[in-house]
């Protein structure tokens, strides 16, 4: 392949044209100070994770579906920033508001009763409304899903609901969602029921608990949709109880359970002061340790691994930190170093701020701390935000998680890196074209110029950054030069080189920044 094409094939794959662009920022390592000399050595013979094409997606509260026109085919600004962000990722339906959700599924159903949180309602985080599922939302979801080419992960109320009411849900989401449906979800972190913020179930309630009264959900649902297939437990990656799931399910379910399910937060409250973008971005081995053994372990039962739900601080996220470009260079670094120890998929929480408050029982704490209120956006940090009234626009994390993507249908590769110390990670992958570099310098006070090494020569490399003013910066990052305009309008804008020189092929990745590389 000439230069030339090899060019034009790195645009093509972006979607759409611009609408907004802005003076690209300087990308040259600042003279202040000498930059960190490091070095990027990679393996190309030594093949590692495949990286799945549906591996990006989505979660949002199961409540959103309560208004049948908001994942619908007519929602087209919506189904734009999904396709931008994958063409065949995953929207994973659940959170707290799904233990307050009823499927209407004729006139004559009533809602389940709703248990009253015990104690003072101020210091219970679940709903304390109901939310009526119809059964036109699912009919638009299953439309939404065509037009954007995802599928769809499931979540069945287990908190406040029973069996039969949970096997109609299912039967019909099967018969309307039909081929994209990957599996359903029974409960939304049920580790947490048993404590005084949550209350769903009595103090003393445990995993043998939980357990018996989840294999009589899934026992129902199978009696109406035979080839069910389910994930789980969806709670907590550090608990316990995820090691105790995949232990004890497999031998009720057989191979109808398809996936160790887990969630993950970097960080909260919001309204804590350690909370800090420094503290988001550092690296902690402890946390790819955990993920390793989680992803291991569902290799050994045959099963894939998806963090279904998380973000980078809980209810709700942190202003100025969840919603600034901080959160582009962790989610980017985040879903490439799961993919690295083997997980099959990621989705980032989000969605409508009313939704949100209301799965966290009426509080949004991060609006204490917020220049304005959460209204019109959606919650802190949530990847797209706004709503069909007001149109919708990605947030700078949607940019770290479109940087990821470029490596969806790649296999990672073995690689090592030398950073003088500098907080910087790298990932490489190889597809059929082309050989594929992310490099994220979460350093706010040091440059890095990085030697890179292959094997092989490679004539033709582009560059693609990310970049933004300040690691706290709220307005949109750059991509390859552009921001993502209105109806998800993006394209690639400036491409570079990599420097050629006698010492080999040289990266320069300013401070507080993230690039993508490709060689061909």
């Amino acid at each position: 392949m000439n230069r030339r094409g090899f060019l034009l094939g790195l645009v093509s794959s972006a979607i759409g044209a611009i609408a907004f662009r802005r003076c690209f920022a300087q990308t040259t390592l600042s003279q202040a100070n000498q930059p960190a000399e490091g070095e990027l050595l990679i393996d190309e013979q030594s093949l590692s994770h495949w990286i799945p094409p549906n591996y990006n997606g989505l979660s949002c509260e199961l409540a959103q579906l309560s208004d049948p026109d908001f994942f619908a085919a007519s929602n087209k600004e919506l189904i734009a920033l999904f396709r931008l962000l994958s063409p065949s990722g995953v929207l994973r339906l659940g959170g707290n508001s799904s233990e307050s959700c009823w499927f209407a599924a004729d006139g004559s159903t009533t809602p389940p009763p709703q248990r009253p949180p015990a104690g003072p309602t101020a210091e219970n985080w679940m709903p304390h409304q109901q939310f009526a599922i119809s059964p036109l939302a699912i009919d638009h979801l299953a439309e939404f899903l065509d037009a954007t080419g995802w599928e769809l992960i499931y979540g069945l109320n287990m908190g406040n609901s029973s069996p039969d009411r949970a096997a109609v849900e299912a039967e019909y989401v099967a018969k309307t969602v039909g081929s994209r449906l990957l599996f359903f979800q029974i409960g939304n972190e049920p580790s947490y029921y048993h404590e005084a913020n949550n209350r769903t179930r009595p103090p003393n309630w445990g995993f043998a608990d939980y357990l018996k009264q989840w294999t009589q959900f899934a026992d129902a649902v199978i009696q109406r949709v035979p080839d069910a297939r389910f994930g789980g437990p969806d709670s907590d990656g550090n608990s316990a109880w995820l090691d105790e799931f995949a232990l004890a399910a497999p031998k009720h379910l057989g191979s109808r359970l398809v996936a160790l399910a887990s969630h993950y937060y970097a960080e909260g409250p919001p309204d804590d002061p350690t909370v800090t973008i420094a503290r988001l971005l550092r690296t902690d081995a402890k946390i790819a340790q955990r993920a390793k053994a989680i992803a291991d372990e569902a290799a050994g039962l045959g099963l894939q691994c998806r963090m279904t739900e998380g973000n980078s601080c809980y209810r709700g996220g942190k202003p100025g930190m969840s919603d600034a470009f901080a959160s582009a260079l962790w989610a980017g670094d985040y879903m490439l170093s799961l993919a690295s120890v083997g997980f099959s998929g990621v989705n980032f929480h989000g969605g409508g701020s009313s939704y949100l408050r209301a799965a966290l029982g009426g509080h949004m704490p991060g609006d204490s701390l917020a220049a304005r209120p959460t209204s019109a956006r959606g919650a802190y940090y949530t990847p797209i935000a706004g709503d069909v009234r007001h149109g919708f626009h990605a947030q700078p994390i949607f940019y770290g998680m479109l940087l990821a993507n470029q490596f969806a249908g790649a296999r990672l590769l073995s690689s090592s890196l030398q950073t003088a110390g500098v907080n910087a990670t790298a990932y490489a992958a190889k597809t059929q074209a082309t050989l594929r570099i992310a490099v994220f310098n979460k350093s706010d006070s040091q440059d890095l110029r990085l030697k890179i090494q292959t094997a092989s020569s490679h004539k033709h490399t582009a560059v693609w950054r990310l970049i933004a003013p300040t690691l706290d910066a709220t307005s949109a990052p750059t991509f390859a030069g552009s921001e993502i305009g209105p109806h998800a309008q993006w394209s690639p804008t400036h491409v570079e080189a990599l420097q050629s020189t006698p010492q080999g092929q040289m990266l320069e990745l300013p401070r507080s920044s993230a690039a993508l590389v490709f060689l061909d």
